[in-house]
């Protein structure tokens, strides 16, 4: 520690910018934008992908005389003409324009999301399928390799694993992420460890493991996957809420970069650089691996 306070204080006589810091390693960071742009084709892709059956389901069968339909996204007739609809169990929407009936004026069709949040745009689902499982496969090998090489190294236990001291902060972080008070340091703050570990461990491994179970040609592979989950249909169902908690989460995750400051938050995780708040006079800076 003596050593550290050494080299802060040597660095500062020389002029250095001591709060500049080299926070994520260059494996972080292509992993993190490798995954977000799988990510990103796998829901476009996907979307195409359920238009061609917008509907959920909750067991192992579907179909007209089956009661276990849980979302549906159509369009209807109605006296002042088609109107779109989303109906989740058993409760009916009017959402007419963005689902179930969409387009440009005088040219709508009858789709559950619009042709401008899906790839491809028009009706194609072999091509969907080919992009889908094309970034699935990537997702899925990146995040196994990452896996392995987070237990060897370290990172996922010294930086990503919260200890009982992140525990007692969490009360106060929930306070200061209300209040959008920030502080820029080199750990990752309680939130972030719960976020980033509830989206590394649960949500992409389960929505692996639903994709999977989808798969008929995976059923003599791993034939016990789609009995664990419920069958193909509650399998599809999981695979749809991971997806809308995963935007929910890249919606949350956009905000927060703004709030604390975009600049510095893409810095970080394009060039690897970082800037952390200035210790306090009775502060020691303290070191931890990038």
């Amino acid at each position: 520690m003596d050593t550290v306070a050494n080299n802060q204080s040597a660095a500062e006589a020389d002029g250095k910018d001591t709060t500049l810091i080299y926070r994520q390693s260059r494996w972080t960071r292509l992993t993190h934008w490798i995954w977000a742009f799988s990510l990103f084709f796998m829901l476009l892709s996907g979307l195409q992908i359920f238009n061609a059956r917008p509907q959920l389901y909750i067991g192992k069968q579907s179909g007209f005389e089956f009661n276990n339909t849980i979302l549906q996204i159509g369009a209807e007739n109605t006296a002042n003409g088609p109107r779109g609809f989303t109906e989740i169990f058993g409760h009916r929407f009017n959402t007419t324009g963005v689902l179930g009936w969409s387009g440009p004026p005088g040219q709508e069709t009858p789709r559950a999301f619009p042709a401008w949040a899906t790839i491809p745009s028009y009706y194609d689902l072999g091509t969907a399928r080919v992009v889908h499982f094309f970034f699935a496969w990537i997702l899925t090998t990146t995040l196994l390799v990452w896996l392995i090489a987070g237990l060897i190294n370290g990172h996922i236990r010294r930086d990503l694993a919260p200890r009982l001291s992140d525990l007692r902060k969490l009360p106060r972080d929930i306070v200061d992420h209300a209040k959008l008070k920030f502080h820029h340091t080199r750990e990752y703050n309680t939130l972030q460890k719960m976020a980033y570990g509830g989206v590394l461990f649960v949500a992409l491994p389960l929505m692996i493991a639903t994709g999977l179970a989808m798969s008929p040609s995976m059923d003599s592979v791993l034939p016990w996957l789609n009995e664990i989950l419920g069958g193909r249909q509650t399998a599809r169902t999981i695979h749809f809420t991971v997806m809308v908690l995963l935007v929910l989460f890249f919606v949350i995750h956009i905000l927060m970069i703004l709030a604390a400051g975009p600049i510095n938050e893409l810095r970080s995780i394009i060039t690897g650089w970082y800037r952390t708040d200035p210790p306090a006079k009775h502060e020691q800076p303290t070191e931890r691996s990038a």
